[in-house]
């Protein structure tokens, strides 16, 4: 995905995506290999939840207790998760309209930064300064995890698809700027998919138990010196 080919975040939200129905990736809950990381108490407060879109994981941590933080670019995702914040009286949870790779206001604040499926969608010429500014943003020695899909996750002649990783390639990124503890392989959970082009398949991936697909994706946890 180019900078040219950026994805209309926006208007994927607004139901303009080119989407049957929601965004494939809003499975309305936190991604499953994340709400496991939150019950074993990986996560401190304060927490930024970047890229967080209707913010599924923010909710469920300021639920517990935590302090979270939500940044998207999308004012229509951050409008959604300040509705449900609301809904659901959780008063530790705020979400700001902004681009990650180039925020400020917010240094060294963070004990946790979570990235639940943004680092694929960021053009990759954009990779250096969202890592540059989450590092900015957190506290000497916090912990940062990426759900990121893995290379071959789509179809390679897809026209527009997430900028997918190698395990090499997400280890050398991240590592510019943060210790990297672990990669795993992992999954990324998300609803059916269904591209215009009938000429494109996706690669034969699992399903969960609740009939979304299993796509290969990495985990990452790092931390910050």
């Amino acid at each position: 995905m180019s900078s040219n080919d950026v994805l209309d975040w926006d208007g994927a939200y607004r139901g303009a995506g080119g989407f049957e129905g929601p965004p494939p990736w809003n499975i309305g809950e936190p991604q499953p290999e994340l709400a496991a990381l939150h019950q074993a108490g990986k996560f401190r407060s304060d927490v930024l939840d970047a890229g967080c879109g209707h913010a599924e994981l923010s909710l469920a941590l300021a639920a517990d207790g935590y302090t979270v933080v939500g940044m998207d670019l999308s004012p229509t995702a951050i409008a959604a998760a300040n509705r449900a914040a609301q809904e659901r009286n959780l008063r530790t949870a705020s979400f700001v309209q902004g681009d990650i790779t180039a925020f400020t206001g917010y240094d060294g604040r963070f004990n946790t930064v979570v990235d639940s499926t943004l680092f694929h969608s960021l053009p990759i010429e954009g990779r250096e300064g969202y890592l540059k500014s989450i590092h900015r943003a957190s506290a000497p020695g916090a912990s940062y995890f990426v759900l990121v899909f893995a290379k071959g996750a789509f179809p390679a002649n897809l026209e527009t698809k997430p900028n997918e990783v190698t395990e090499e390639e997400l280890r050398t990124t991240v590592s510019k700027y943060w210790a990297v503890d672990d990669i795993r392989p992992a999954f990324i959970h998300a609803n059916a998919v269904v591209f215009p082009d009938a000429s494109v398949d996706l690669p034969p991936h699992g399903f969960d138990d609740k009939g979304r697909i299993m796509f290969p994706a990495f985990l990452l946890e790092a931390h910050k010196d």
